[in-house]
């Protein structure tokens, strides 16, 4: 059957609304608050996955500890075959009784003469064993008392508490950057808008001039020198959103989400969001730091530590047992007639340490050495933390101020600009004016928006410092 060309056009039209189609349904749009990008970048980073991997990893070692103090039991099973049974000789006791009974009986030899030993009877050689030996069992062994399991047995949780803080560490330092990131992409959405309004603003200008050119009151350079200023814009505005478009890249990135999707920002920023309780905490505590509690994690394990050699010096108690059928032949023929031997054991082992040449002391000494150096770290670790609050509060404070004061900047230089503007059209100014009043307006919101990054940064390092982020 032939299709009609129509047919095959409207198939191919098909087709190829498909291949068009198919790339735009695989893009996901994530539209996040910030705090909804956080909770993204727990779940997808990369960073975090693996660190959840080191808990479960953490979690099979404890299960490898408790297997230790749990019996032990194993089967075994062999064959032996012996193609030259060896050879042992020893004195021939057969013929020294056989002549002890024959003197006891008085018995005589053929001269009528009692019999009488020689002093010599000799070896005998013979071969003990059959050719096959089979041999099936069970062994099961337990720990009735050993220090160093049982410590090993009490350190489980607190391992898996360390693995679990390094885990909150983790998203800790990620969420960090994430808010940072996220907050300068928002606070860019602010120079763009400036931008914007640098283009509106410019481009009314040139209009309004080349009327006034047309009327007299203008000259040609005059529309050139704004031309120049309004591409200066359009160029800047351009490299902005350039930088925009890879810092979403790269909080992409961050989050751990595929660069295909559209990635959206809900949240919105302001100077009063900024400044947000942040000002008023006065105190904070050590304890809130996930560092902090990092370190007590670790001091709790090297004490673990030296208990654990501490006990090695005493004496290990187990219980053993053995089960076994034993057989043996001189064809390959286990499996027929023939008997099976049992034998079966029950032993109690203890092992008594007394002299390792001081290595259990050496390491007693070492353990103490590492706790002490765990303890110091954690007292440079306070006097750390105190640092970085204070600096972070003043880093805080002044980019506040300075934001506020580049904001009031900003303001004044718009209505400088707009001033300027006024007289220009008023004939009463010139186009130097103008091109001077509109760069010191452009520095004053390139300053601004600097000043609200740094304040978006401080904020997060601050809330960072007090544990509170």
């Amino acid at each position: 059957m032939k299709m009609k060309p129509a047919s095959i056009n409207r198939l191919a039209l098909v087709v190829v609304l498909t291949s068009l189609i198919q790339p735009v349904l695989a893009q996901k749009k994530h539209a996040l608050t910030v705090q909804q990008a956080v909770d993204y970048a727990k779940k997808n980073s990369v960073q975090v996955k693996n660190i959840l991997l080191d808990v479960k990893l953490q979690e099979e070692v404890n299960k490898q500890v408790t297997a230790n103090a749990y019996p032990q039991l194993s089967a075994r099973a062999g064959v032996n075959y012996n193609p030259n049974i060896a050879v042992q000789s020893f004195p021939n006791f057969i013929a020294a009784a056989t002549y002890g009974v024959l003197q006891q009986e008085g018995v005589k030899n053929g001269g009528g003469q009692p019999i009488v030993a020689p002093g010599d009877f000799g070896l005998i050689e013979a071969q003990f064993g059959t050719k096959y030996t089979a041999n099936v069992g069970l062994d099961l062994s337990q720990i009735l008392f050993d220090g160093q399991v049982f410590v090993g047995l009490q350190a489980r949780k607190t391992v898996i508490d360390l693995a679990k803080k390094d885990v909150e560490v983790t998203e800790e330092l990620i969420k960090a950057n994430v808010i940072k990131v996220y907050y300068q992409l928002v606070a860019s959405k602010t120079q763009i808008a400036i931008l914007n309004s640098n283009i509106e603003r410019l481009d009314k200008l040139e209009h309004d001039t080349r009327e006034m050119f047309k009327n007299g009151f203008a000259e040609n350079l005059d529309i050139d020198k704004i031309a120049v200023q309004l591409a200066n814009v359009h160029t800047e505005k351009q490299k902005a959103e350039n930088a925009i478009s890879n810092g979403f890249l790269g909080l992409k990135l961050l989050l751990g989400m595929p660069m295909k999707d559209e990635l959206i920002l809900s949240d919105t920023l302001t100077d009063a969001k900024i400044k947000e309780g942040v000002l008023e905490v006065d105190t904070y505590n050590f304890t809130d730091r996930k560092e902090y509690q990092y370190a007590e994690i670790g001091k709790k394990l090297n004490e673990y530590n030296i208990k654990r050699y501490k006990l090695s010096q005493v004496p290990t108690v187990s219980l053993s047992s053995s089960y076994s059928k034993n057989a043996q032949r001189n064809k390959f023929d286990f499996f027929g007639k023939g008997d099976w031997f049992t034998f079966s054991n029950i032993s109690l082992n203890i092992n008594v340490p007394i002299f390792k040449g001081f290595y259990t002391r050496s390491k007693i000494d070492e353990a103490k050495l590492n706790l002490q150096k765990t303890m110091n770290n954690i007292e440079g670790l306070k006097l750390s933390i105190d640092n970085q609050v204070e600096t972070a509060r003043t880093n805080f404070k002044s980019a506040i101020e300075s934001m506020d004061y580049q904001k009031k900047n900003m303001k004044l230089a718009e209505q400088v600009f707009d001033q300027t503007q006024k007289k220009f059209y008023a004939g009463l100014g010139s186009n130097t004016e103008i091109t001077a009043a509109q760069t010191e307006f452009k520095i004053a919101q390139t300053n601004y928006i600097n000043a609200m990054y740094d304040a978006i940064v401080a904020k997060v390092d601050f809330l960072k410092a007090i544990g509170k982020l």
